[in-house]
């Protein structure tokens, strides 16, 4: 390594070490989706920055998607995939896949990634500890036609009623970093598919993080000139949905950023998961994303 090189990274490690201290001891929840998943080199990446953080004293936990590869597996096996609304219809047949997809081999490949690195990642779901119970979700849509309410049956799709925390606590005093999937039985002894984003913000909230990272696969929120918005509060952030700026799938990821502030969580961030190391330039530098705070 030459001198210069040694300067760079002496200066790399003195710029990060108040953002280290920032967030010692304090708890970030990173939600990694099913978009920014899939290709082993960020993989990889992801699970050294989630390492770095456990090492660095901070308390990371991870919770996952993976709606591509659900699909996959559904299609492998003959089931066609209905849709209402825009969300995935899941009948019983479908929830059983869903829980072996999300609950077995994705979970288990970002808890092994993780562990190659030195640290110990453990993989659960809501059904772990009565961590997370769930019940059906209420979905409505306007019929075009008609303009008449309509509600949707959307089959074992759950919206999080309870998240009991007291397992992540005790995982946390442990060293033990949890990877989860967003699968929790109902109170009705049912087995419900939760929307991977919801569930980490429901997560987040009740342990009051100090961040919650989406990763997804764009930069962040942008202005009307396509340049990145570093940072909103939640009236403002509204006010860019109320005239158009924030637009299509980006509203409802921004709507999660705002009820997780309103459950507790410090700050959101959104940012793109396909940047090798996006966590640690979010949480050891001035920011990568769009950060909303209340």
């Amino acid at each position: 390594m030459t001198s210069s090189e040694s300067e760079t990274q002496a200066r790399l490690l003195a710029q990060a070490l108040p953002f280290m201290q920032k967030y010692e001891n304090k708890t970030i929840v990173v939600k990694y989706g099913g978009h920014a998943m899939g290709d082993s080199t960020l993989g990889k990446a992801f699970a050294e920055d989630i390492a770095l953080l456990k090492q660095s004293g901070i308390n990371p936990i991870v919770v996952h998607g993976g709606g591509p590869q659900i699909g996959a597996m559904l299609s492998k096996m003959g089931i066609e995939s209905k849709f209402e609304g825009g969300l995935r219809v899941t009948d019983a047949k479908t929830v059983e896949i869903v829980e072996m997809v999300l609950a077995g081999s994705i979970n288990k490949e970002i808890v092994a990634l993780i562990n190659q690195t030195g640290e110990w990642a453990i993989g659960l779901c809501g059904k772990d500890g009565n961590m997370v119970f769930a019940e059906k979700a209420k979905k409505t849509v306007i019929d075009p036609d008609s303009n008449i309410e309509r509600v949707l049956d959307l089959g074992f799709v759950g919206e999080v009623v309870e998240v009991d925390r007291t397992l992540l606590d005790l995982l946390a005093k442990s060293e033990m970093i949890p990877v989860i999937a967003p699968v929790a039985p109902g109170r009705d002894g049912a087995t419900y598919n939760i929307n991977a984003d919801t569930f980490a913000g429901a997560i987040a909230g009740a342990l009051h993080a100090s961040r919650l990272l989406f990763l997804t696969d764009v930069p962040g929120v942008l202005d009307k000139n396509k340049e990145l918005i570093k940072e909103l509060t939640v009236s403002q952030a509204r006010a860019l949905i109320k005239d158009g700026t924030i637009s299509g799938g980006m509203i409802p990821k921004v709507e999660t950023c705002i009820d997780a502030i309103k459950a507790g969580v410090q700050g959101v961030v959104i940012l793109n998961g396909k940047t090798p190391h996006s966590v640690l330039l979010e949480i050891f530098t001035e920011g990568a994303g769009t950060l909303i705070v209340p």
